[in-house]
C-alpha cells in the first residue's frame, strides 16, 4: 500500500470525535502499516504545561487514537505514548493539565517521559539505520550540536504516530506533523535550532525516515490556534481531523487550511526539493472531505518573547547570539518567557480566552475528562 501523496480528511464534533478518529485512522488503512506485534511509539505534542486550546494534543485526539487501536487489538503494552520537555514545560504538568493522565491509565499503556530515559550519539545508530544510511544532515550535527548530537535511543527500531495539532507558530509561521519530531528527538536544550529551524525540521525528517520502520501523523483540528502560535494564540473551531504518511504532505494540507502557499514555506519548500516528501498541493490525492478550496486566513504573528528570540538570533541583536549557549545568559530568557507566558499572558488574557472556549461543546468536552489519574 502506497500513501506516499495521500492525505485523510474528516469532519467532526464534540459528540462524535473518538468514533471519527477510528473512522479517519480506517480511512489510513494504519493497520496494514503498524505491526501489532511491534512496539509503536505515540508521540504526544506538549507546548505548554497549561491547558489552552490547540496548544498541545487534546484529550480526545489521545483517546480517539488510543480507544481505536486497542479495540483493534493491539497489545497495551507495546504502545508508548511519549513526550519531552522544553526549558519552559514540565512533563508533569503538563500531563495534568492537559488531562492526559486518566487516559493512559484507562487504556493501560505507557508513558514515556523522553527526559528520564538515555539519548545516545546520532553516528552510533548510523549501521542500524533503516534508509539514508550516507545522508548528511544539514545543521544539527555541525552548527546546532557541534559537540555531539544525540536522539533517544529508545525511538531507534519503532514505528511512530504523531500527534500534532493545527495552529500557527512565530517561528514557523505552522506547526504540525515536521515539527511534532522536534520534541521528541531532541534534548531538553532544544532552543539552540531556532536560528538553523527550517533546516532543523529537514533534518528531523531525514532522522526519523532512517530510525523508524513507519511514520504517521494524526493531526487535530478541531480547535485550531490563530496568531501568535504556538501558546499565545485564538482558537478557532473548525472541526476537521487529518492524516497521513508523508510529513510533508500533511504540512502541505495544514498548512493550505490555515491560509499560507506551503512552498513559501522555507522547511516544506527544502524538504519538497530534497525528495522527502511532496510539497505540492495539487500532486497530493485527498481522500474524505474536500479541503482544496478552505482558506481559513489566519494570521501568524510573534509574541514578545518570540520576536525577542529572533532579535537576538538574527536581527538587530544578533551580536548577544554567542551568549546562547551560556546557561548563566539563557537564564534570563528563559525566566523571561516563565513570566511573560505563565505570569502575565495566561492569569489574563489567556484566561479570558479559556472561559468563552468553556462555554463551546469543545470546552465542555475538555471539563468532562478527569484532571488526574485515579
Amino acid at each position: 500500500m502506497s500513501n506516499t501523496t495521500q492525505i485523510f480528511v474528516v469532519k467532526t464534533s464534540p459528540k462524535t470525535v473518538l468514533e471519527d478518529y477510528s473512522k479517519l485512522m480506517h480511512l489510513a488503512q494504519y493497520e496494514k502499516v503498524y505491526d501489532k506485534n511491534s512496539n509503536n511509539i505515540l508521540k504526544l505534542n506538549l507546548s505548554w504545561s497549561k491547558f489552552f486550546p490547540s496548544c498541545s494534543s487534546p484529550p480526545w485526539q489521545v483517546e480517539g487514537v488510543l480507544k481505536t487501536m486497542i479495540e483493534d487489538g493491539y497489545d497495551p503494552r507495546k504502545i508508548f505514548t511519549a513526550e519531552n520537555e522544553t526549558v519552559v514545560t514540565n512533563i508533569e504538568r503538563g500531563i495534568k493539565g492537559n488531562r492526559w493522565g486518566s487516559i493512559i491509565e484507562k487504556y493501560g499503556v505507557w508513558f514515556v517521559p523522553l527526559t528520564r530515559i538515555p539519548f545516545v550519539p546520532y553516528e552510533s545508530l548510523r549501521s542500524k539505520f533503516l534508509r539514508f544510511k550516507n545522508k548528511e544532515l544539514h545543521v544539527l550535527d555541525k552548527q546546532v550540536f557541534p559537540k555531539g548530537f544525540f536522539i533517544p535511543g529508545f525511538y531507534m527500531g519503532k514505528s511512530i504516530i504523531h500527534l500534532p495539532t493545527m495552529k500557527t507558530h512565530g517561528h514557523t509561521t505552522i506547526t504540525s506533523a515536521m515539527k511534532n519530531a522536534f520534541g521528541g528527538l531532541l534534548t531538553k536544550r532544544r532552543h539552540y535550532s531556532h536560528q538553523f529551524m527550517s533546516e532543523v525540521l529537514v533534518d528531523l525528517l531525514i532522522v526519523q525516515k532512517q530510525i523508524h520502520p513507519n511514520i504517521l501523523a494524526i493531526v487535530d483540528g478541531t480547535v485550531c490556534g490563530d496568531g501568535s502560535g504556538p501558546r499565545t494564540m485564538i482558537p478557532r473551531i473548525k472541526n476537521y481531523l487529518l492524516a497521513g504518511y508523508d510529513q510533508v504532505a500533511v504540512d502541505v494540507v495544514v498548512s493550505r487550511m490555515l491560509g499560507f502557499d506551503p512552498l513559501k514555506l522555507p522547511a516544506i519548500k527544502l524538504a519538497h526539493d530534497e525528495g522527502l516528501g511532496c510539497g505540492d498541493f495539487d500532486q497530493l490525492e485527498i481522500i474524505g472531505e474536500d479541503v482544496s478550496s478552505i482558506n481559513w486566513n489566519f494570521k501568524v504573528k510573534r509574541s514578545l518573547v518570540i520576536w525577542g528570540d529572533q532579535m537576538v538570533r538574527k536581527g538587530s541583536l544578533k551580536f548577544l547570539n554567542p551568549l546562547m549557549r551560556n546557561k548563566i545568559f539563557m537564564t534570563f530568557p528563559i525566566l523571561a518567557s516563565l513570566v511573560y507566558h505563565d505570569m502575565f499572558w495566561y492569569p489574563t488574557i489567556g484566561k479570558k480566552r479559556i472561559k468563552e472556549f468553556n462555554k463551546t461543546k469543545w470546552g465542555k468536552k475538555f471539563l468532562s475528562y478527569p484532571e488526574k489519574a485515579k
